[in-house]
């Protein structure tokens, strides 16, 4: 391509390039054909052929090429009929030059390139749409047939790379899950969480106590250490869980500080445990005195009023990190999550993680809570309130020695407590509560059931219902377990998803979706959690508009600030919402 130039040197237009040509074709095997020739193409797919070379001999080339173009250009049926022949010659002269040349071709299956790419890419973001347009194939086909040669989908096939890659990096490497889940493609840590722990049968932390921190991962083949997987810049805690009711929140605020404790917590510790030891010494020299200290002089009133309160009486809870004596009734209590349970049963605690400030059904409760910053909270901020006990899930186990020499903390598995009526009796009994748990679950009884029962006078027991999420470019759909008004509708109200995928959102929980098969996910009512989308935008939609649910006006659009917490105020609330929709639809 040649530059513009004006008249005073000035280019106008234009830079150096070249010109190429580009011709599509389909090669189909003629009908009727013998069942060998059907069966030998379905095994050597010799149309799936990749090659690249320089032509010792490009003019005869190129000149097939114009002379193809000339005559498909004419538009009518001569010059397509000689363009087919020119296509043959093409052909033809192209395999004889790579045969003199000794140049190669390399036959690859269509399969075989998605599991390149899934392989190479993981890390970024992927999708069906995304694959369909890299290899130029319809996203049906694409997957149909990837499924049939692999027996999964590309998505779960994706999955299992990831997390295969995260337990390497958990084997390898010193990495936080943070970390972890940026370096295999997540942006959220509890999201892989929950994956890994569906997957590897044990949590991340788990996983790597249970294996030597030396042993390497068959079929993983990261050697990446830590400083490669660090990202390029401060981790934003803009993307809450996407399975976690415990971890939501909006805005941007640094979320994963550097887990070794900064110089002035490990001397407040240091501190701490230095008066700690005093006393013990102080305390054993009285008792041995005995009698004789009996008749001295009381203290003075100053060593009086310094003197800790006489404990009211202690308890041993069993955990993942062992016995632990904790207060019987707990007054200052640190919680990193479980939330929810804990306003329910009456205890407000002193502190907590920055991502629960922000929950709308806690927030009020919440207000004068001291932020402890996010993760599982800072360790100055957390010594510096003085709690006496500490409640955290085991996502942070690199804390857990630390924490547990400022207070007594109890370690709960994420994930471990099923459902409403689990959680709450457990902090019941853990915090002294029994009676304000039983009272709590009799009212939420009470009122879920009244929230079904008016759900249901309107709404046929049968109707179909699909839980979706259209955030940025992803669409997907979850069961009961994720959130997102699933526990609700599923759990509560009883509705089932469209037959067709009722077994996949069972078990995995969740698919993620292209536009083409949105349709088959697509129930009577969508309850759509997005954050940017209206239901006139909807309707707009070639595909979405075509959604019986969608024309009906049988979407209830929320955005993840409300949809992606389930705690049990949360899930009580979202029942009652839910419900009082889903009348005004009649």
């Amino acid at each position: 391509m040649r530059k513009q130039v004006s008249e005073d040197g000035r280019t106008l237009a234009g830079e150096d390039g070249f010109e190429y040509y580009s011709v599509y074709y389909k090669a189909t095997i003629p009908e009727p054909a013998p069942q060998p020739i059907i069966q030998l193409a379905e095994r050597l797919h010799p149309f799936h052929t990749l090659y690249e070379f320089a032509p010792a001999h490009p003019v005869a080339l190129y000149r097939c090429l114009t002379d193809m173009h000339k005559e498909w250009s004419k538009a009518e049926a001569l010059g397509q009929l000689r363009a087919k022949n020119l296509l043959f010659q093409f052909v033809h002269e192209l395999l004889n030059q790579m045969k003199l040349q000794g140049t190669r071709s390399e036959k690859r299956d269509l399969a075989a390139q998605i599991i390149a790419i899934l392989h190479k890419q993981y890390a970024e973001p992927i999708t069906l749409e995304s694959l369909s347009e890299s290899l130029n194939y319809s996203v049906p086909h694409l997957s149909s047939y990837f499924k049939s040669r692999t027996g999964v989908s590309p998505i779960d096939y994706l999955i299992k790379v990831r997390i295969d890659r995260a337990a390497a990096l958990l084997l390898e490497t010193d990495a936080t899950l943070s970390e972890i889940a940026y370096g295999v493609g997540y942006r959220d840590p509890y999201y892989l969480g929950r994956l890994f722990k569906k997957y590897k049968g044990v949590s991340p932390s788990l996983f790597r106590a249970e294996h030597s921190t030396n042993q390497g991962l068959e079929d993983c083949p990261a050697t990446i250490m830590r400083f490669s997987i660090a990202p390029p810049k401060t981790l934003r805690y803009t993307d809450v869980a996407d399975n976690d009711y415990q971890r939501s929140k909006e805005g941007e605020s640094d979320m994963f500080s550097e887990s070794k404790p900064s110089m002035a917590a490990v001397l407040l510790l240091s501190f701490m445990l230095l008066l700690s030891a005093c006393g013990t010494q102080a305390s054993s020299n009285n008792a041995a005195t005995g009698a004789a200290s009996s008749t001295e002089p009381s203290s003075s009133p100053q060593a009086t009023a310094t003197t800790a309160p006489e404990q009211e009486g202690t308890k041993t809870v069993s955990t993942i990190m062992g016995d632990v004596e904790v207060p019987l009734h707990p007054k200052r209590v640190v919680a990193g999550e479980y939330l929810g349970s804990l306003l329910a049963l009456g205890v407000i605690p002193v502190g907590t993680s920055t991502h629960h400030l922000s929950n709308p059904y806690l927030s009020e409760a919440l207000k004068n809570v001291e932020d402890l910053g996010d993760g599982n909270g800072n360790l100055e901020k957390i010594v510096a309130i003085e709690p006496d006990l500490i409640i955290m899930d085991d996502m942070y186990t690199e804390m857990n020695d630390q924490l547990s020499k400022i207070a007594p903390t109890v370690i709960i598995p994420y994930a471990s407590l099923k459902s409403v009526h689990e959680e709450v009796s457990y902090f019941g009994e853990l915090l002294g509560k029994e009676q304000e748990a039983t009272a709590w679950l009799a009212d939420y009884d009470k009122r879920i059931a009244a929230a079904k029962e008016k759900v249901l006078e309107v709404i046929p027991a049968d109707s179909t219902f699909s839980v979706l999420e259209w955030i940025g470019k992803d669409v997907s759909a979850v069961g009961s377990n994720y959130g997102k008004g699933g526990q609700p509708i599923y759990n509560v109200f009883g509705f089932k998803p469209p037959a067709a995928v009722a077994a996949e959102l069972s078990d995995p929980g969740w698919a993620t979706l292209s536009n083409e098969v949105l349709p088959q996910y697509a129930g009577d009512y969508i309850v759509l959690t997005t954050d940017r989308l209206s239901i006139d935008d909807l309707k707009a939609d070639p595909i979405w508009g075509s959604l019986d649910a969608v024309k009906n006006d049988r979407v209830f659009i929320w955005g993840k600030e409300r949809s992606w917490y389930w705690d049990p105020i949360a899930i009580l609330t979202q029942t009652e919402e839910l419900a009082d929709w889903l009348v005004s639809t009649k």
